[in-house]
């Protein structure tokens, strides 16, 4: 369906008008920040309505950029937007957890509440556009953009270590990404466009794939974060607020899988095919390492970033399947662990705000004060662990489906991951949640209030939905992932046919 009006520009720059908004509040009192607050949750709620129009009028059956949108901009750099199905969901991931995020931080969030704000809107207008760009320069511009916000979000709100933790998080990703750079100048050089849709029709010579998918590895690997490029995520996690935890796991580190579907895999097949066992044999790594490392952590934060870790081990080794099960799994796991993770970090936030750590050591027996907050961890603990029931099974299973399929001994290592995660995941639960309170400062705890409870209750509603139903994403994404696989095929058939003529 086309809309009169650009609904892609509306739902992606709609958080700079909420920005703007923000910035022309003047003075720095109560009533202030009150209004810089509701400005922002009425912002991203009103965005979330709107694209939740792209829901409805997305036509599945076909495999083609919808919405689109095409304005001269640059010279041959075009101002070209557009989604499909394999797009659409991150969208829609993104708009529902900003205003819960945003929400969160109404008790949290003290002290420059407005540029607190603004950072956050800001953040939302680049994430979006990087799912709904269809030019590279473009893409690029809002994946590197997103760096800036995040890295004041931690720099300015975080923890003790905040500024080393900011530093360190933004030199990592920043360094991955110029090779990316080097990377679009040179696929501009070849193809003579900047054009998604033309890029993905274009067989670049073989020997350049190689070269090409190894610099957009270097960005993807450490967005995501692969190991062993994965370190600047736990202490990003553990210094950043918990609206900063929040959205880096629930949406950041899904640029680096985003970019994987978008880029590596339908656009360098010859190279993606050849180094999939290296993809295979750093995925192993990441679930089996990460998660014997989350069993020694004593921080909370930083026990769940590691769990990240592990669960996008899962997701790279899926998606370099290239197998319909293989890919539609890492999408699914992709949304459904940022929403968990997302739930996760909202959980510890929670206790954090009250106790001001998240030391393992000082909770035991919170069950006795807060039953009502027992009961929304434990859900999403075991959504975390992949309980059959909740979305994070669907897309492990599909994941690990798609691994056997293509190698056994990946998906068998692979599933230890599984057993470690239940280890750490329920370890944790037991050590906060159940016997008897020794710490004193623990006796006077209240319960979830409302507006936390109107937090977690939505993302505790998707997590059994979707694991009960999950045709929803599937057959959104099913058309698209087909296309590209039926692409990567012929692209990869087309490839070896050049590379043999070629060979003496």
């Amino acid at each position: 369906m086309s809309y009169s009006w650009p609904i892609l520009s509306t739902v992606t720059f709609l958080p700079l008008v909420g920005a703007l908004l923000i910035f022309a509040l003047r003075g720095n009192d109560e009533n202030t920040y009150r209004n810089a607050r509701y400005i922002a949750l009425w912002t991203t709620l009103i965005t979330f309505a709107i694209s939740l129009l792209l829901w409805r009028d997305f036509d599945p059956t076909s495999a083609e950029f919808q919405f689109v949108e095409l304005r001269p901009w640059l010279g041959p750099i075009t101002f070209h937007m557009g989604l499909d199905g394999i797009s659409l969901p991150f969208v829609l991931l993104t708009t529902l957890l900003m205003p819960l995020t945003v929400l969160s931080t109404f008790g949290a969030i003290k002290t420059r509440v407005k540029e607190f704000m603004i950072a956050f809107l800001v953040l939302e207008t680049l994430m979006l556009g990087v799912f709904c760009s269809l030019d590279l320069v473009m893409f690029y511009l809002f994946f590197e953009g997103g760096l800036i916000p995040m890295f004041l979000i931690i720099g300015i709100w975080g923890g003790p270590r905040r500024v080393y933790s900011s530093f360190k998080f933004f030199l990592y990703t920043l360094a991955g990404s110029v090779l990316m750079l080097l990377a679009i100048m040179a696929m501009y050089w070849e193809a003579g466009t900047t054009n998604i849709p033309a890029l993905l029709n274009h067989d670049f010579p073989p020997e350049m794939q190689t070269w090409l998918w190894f610099a957009f590895l270097a960005s993807f690997a450490v967005k995501l974060p692969m190991w062993p490029v994965h370190t600047w995520l736990p202490d990003a996690h553990v210094e950043a607020p918990t609206a900063g935890s929040v959205v880096l796991a629930g949406i950041l580190l899904k640029l680096g899988g985003y970019g994987f579907l978008r880029f590596s895999i339908p656009m360098f097949p010859l190279a993606s095919a050849d180094f999939a066992p290296l993809i295979f044999a750093l995925s192993v790594i990441a679930v089996i390492y990460t998660s014997l490392v989350a069993l020694a952590q004593e921080d909370m934060k930083k026990l769940i970033a590691y769990s990240s870790i592990a669960h996008m081990g899962f997701v790279t080794m899926g998606l370099f399947t290239f197998t319909m099960q293989g890919l539609q799994g890492g999408i699914f796991l992709m949304l459904s662990h940022g929403i968990v993770s997302a739930a996760l970090f909202l959980c510890v936030g929670v206790i954090y705000d009250r106790m001001h750590t998240h030391e393992i050591s000082v909770f035991g027996g919170l069950v006795n004060r807060m039953p009502l907050y027992a009961a929304f961890f434990m859900v999403f603990t075991m959504a975390n662990v992949g309980l059959p029931g909740t979305s994070g099974f669907v897309g492990e299973f599909l994941t690990l489906l798609g691994a056997f399929e293509v190698n056994t001994w990946v998906a068998a290592l692979a599933t230890t991951g599984i057993i470690l995660s239940a280890g750490y995941a329920l370890w944790l639960y037991r050590r906060v949640i159940f016997g008897t309170i020794v710490n004193p400062a623990l006796k006077n705890l209240q319960d979830l209030s409302w507006r936390e409870v109107a937090v977690m209750v939505p993302l505790l509603l998707i997590t059994i939905f979707f694991g009960v139903h999950p045709n929803p994403i599937l057959d959104v994404s099913a058309v698209s992932v087909q296309a590209l696989m039926d692409n990567f095929q012929a692209s990869l058939a087309a490839a070896e046919q050049a590379r043999f003529a070629l060979a003496p």
